[in-house]
């Protein structure tokens, strides 16, 4: 095994440093501590459309305090006894927050359940984690809800943001009530007898469980992953050591709360930082909620980056040649300033000077046009991100920096920091994590914020840990000689040709995306003689580029089909194929007429490709590439 940078000694001081700082404190400590030193600072902010185009309606955080308190009081009087859980089913809005943080308040374990899931997939894990009281949004929710409904026993109670959807006639089973009842309910269970809530927090300890994820499903059932108190805690402290997020900072939040990384960005580490969040209640809408916010960071899974790369270059793509002229060389500039700073160097004092003058001069305003100009966090995980794109946003000042981590790890163990980064890899191993390679390549990783299995999966978590306490990630990887860690892609994954050469998807992938038509990527060999690729559009630059070359089509469809874009893709994969090894190279690819998503289950909820998926929905073109 070959082991990450630091002595073993130095990640046992380091752990120690962290553990004391959150030594006996749980979530309720935490959250009560902020509202009281920093209550009247705004916490939750929501757009709310008026005649005037919309506004912010915002809580302080003795607000978000006191409407948590509320909505503890109710789930206590609702019958939710210690370690129970509250599965919720909500869009990013200031409420999924409250019930969250007010089951936790209440002793019970909330849970965030993928929007996305099957009905039969709500009702597996309803069943599984014996959910007590579910949160839904409205009619929809509800509607999806039904075979859980009909087949959990233990869920007695059910409750909807939309009171219009509370069902006139309450069918058997569980109480129906609305969110505005439901709260009210507390307030008046707590005026009663103010120490309800604080004997159920009291009772709460740092091994307490805080919350309850599950996996998002793509190849089986959806496993169980509980994260307690002090794993949340540990966390949160090493993300804030390695982000120095500014006290009161602003971020958005709009990613799927039942992912981890969103989870600890939007829902714990702004109590560290009484941060003000604000809430995209749809990812198709970020654009237009970055310009609203301009937040002091962004996390985006590498697709999300990739879109704003796609919509920043079409837009650029339109400007005067001289401009554009003028915005490639500042840009030439800061690569190099960024470059410049990989491994923690100190960077040369006049190329500091002239990144200062072209940033404030042309890239600032470039950063302001995409609400990225207060940005100082920029960071991507979930899948390795295509360097190219790292280098695109290297070009406007900003660093995008890769982090590794998994929901079996309540988050990020490694990172690239703002002072010690490298382009390509995940970074050095957080404050207090072990990260090593197996033999065969896989990353192992080893410390307090492991879990120790998955909820009623006994073989698969011995699987999951060793006898060593080492976590198994299934992710192929190395670290190299400065202790910086690297993802190939996942051990799965791996493709092993005919020949028996081991080829990892991914790669290919990314270099075949680095053409800004080219949206979505899937490469294919598995046993066959060499690769081939199943290739999209990019729905955002795709019209501007043909209408840019005089070509007319109407959709995605007519310019999957025109030959002048087939010419370009084809140059695009045979400028990817010169930067692969021989056993990498795609040898037929096409095009196909659609783009994959969320909605068509392509992709999970953190935009990640669900290779499975597409391969048994495309295998007639798949086994085409090899037979026509």
């Amino acid at each position: 095994m070959k082991v990450g940078f630091m002595e073993h000694s130095d990640v046992l001081r380091t752990r120690k440093g962290v553990q004391a700082e959150i030594d006996g404190l749980t979530l309720v400590d935490w959250f009560r501590r902020v509202a009281e030193e920093d209550g009247g600072l705004p916490a939750l902010s929501e757009w709310v459309p008026d005649d005037a185009g919309g506004h912010w309606s915002t809580r302080t955080w003795a607000e978000y305090r006191a409407a948590v308190l509320d909505t503890a009081a109710a789930f206590a009087a609702a019958g939710l006894e210690h370690g129970e859980t509250v599965a919720l089913m909500l869009p990013n809005r200031p409420e999924h927050l409250i019930a969250d943080l007010g089951a936790v308040h209440a002793g019970g374990v909330p849970l965030t359940v993928y929007a996305t899931f099957a009905p039969e997939q709500i009702a597996f894990v309803a069943a599984d984690c014996c959910a007590r009281v579910a949160v839904l949004d409205g009619a929809a929710e509800l509607a999806r809800w039904g075979p859980a409904l009909a087949s959990v026993p233990g869920l007695h109670t059910v409750v909807l943001l939309d009171g219009a959807a509370v069902p006139a006639t309450a069918p058997d089973g569980p109480r129906y009530v609305s969110w505005a009842d439901f709260t009210g309910e507390g307030r008046r269970a707590l005026a009663a007898d103010p120490g309800l809530v604080d004997t159920r927090a009291a009772a709460l300890s740092p091994g307490d469980n805080a919350t309850l994820l599950y996996t998002s499903g793509t190849t089986g059932d959806p496993k169980g992953v509980y994260e307690t108190h002090r794993q949340v805690l540990f966390q949160v402290t090493i993300t804030q050591r390695a982000s120095r997020l500014p006290h009161g900072g602003i971020s958005l939040s709009y990613l799927p709360l039942a992912h981890i990384a969103e989870r600890v960005l939007s829902v714990y580490l702004p109590i560290v930082v009484a941060g003000h969040i604000h809430f995209c209640p749809d990812i198709t809408q970020l654009a237009a909620y970055l310009g609203r916010v301009r937040p002091h960071g962004l996390f985006g899974v590498p697709r999300v980056w990739e879109k704003l790369q796609a919509g920043l270059t079409s837009a650029l793509a339109a400007a005067p040649a001289e401009q554009r002229a003028g915005i490639e060389s500042a840009a030439e500039i800061a690569r190099a300033y960024i470059e410049d700073g990989q491994y923690g160097r100190v960077r040369d004092r006049g190329l500091e000077r002239r990144f200062a003058e072209v940033d404030a001069q042309v890239l600032l305003p470039l950063r302001r046009l995409i609400g990225l100009d207060r940005a100082v966090n920029c960071i991507t995980a979930a899948a390795p991100m295509n360097e190219e794109t790292v280098r695109f946003f290297a070009g406007l000042g900003l660093l995008v920096r890769d982090v590794y981590g998994m929901t079996e790890n309540c988050g990020a163990v490694t990172c690239n920091r703002a002072d010690a980064y490298r382009f390509g890899s995940v970074g050095l191993p957080s404050d207090g994590m072990e990260v090593t390679t197996a033999e065969d390549g896989e990353l192992l990783v080893r410390g307090p914020i492991n879990v120790t299995g998955y909820h009623n999966r006994p073989e698969a978590s011995a699987a999951l840990v060793d006898d060593e306490g080492w976590l198994h990630t299934g992710d192929i990887g190395s670290i190299d000689d400065d202790g910086f860690v690297y993802v190939v892609d996942r051990k799965k994954e791996l493709i092993i040709t005919a020949g028996g050469e081991n080829i990892a998807p991914a790669a290919i992938e990314g270099r075949l995306k680095e053409h800004p038509l080219i949206g979505q990527a899937l490469a294919y060999g598995d046993r066959r003689p060499y690769p081939v690729a199943l290739l999209t559009l990019d729905a955002e630059v795709a019209p501007a580029w043909a209408a840019s070359h005089g070509i007319e089509a109407d959709g995605l469809a007519a310019l999957a089909e025109h030959p002048g874009v087939l010419a370009e893709v084809g140059a695009a994969v045979a400028a990817a194929n010169n930067r692969l090894a021989r056993v990498q190279q795609v040898k037929r690819w096409r095009l196909l007429p659609i783009e994959w998503t969320v909605e068509g289950a392509e992709l999970t909820p953190s935009l990640k490709l669900k290779r499975r998926v597409v391969q048994e929905r495309h295998a007639a073109e798949i086994a085409a590439l090899y037979t026509d």
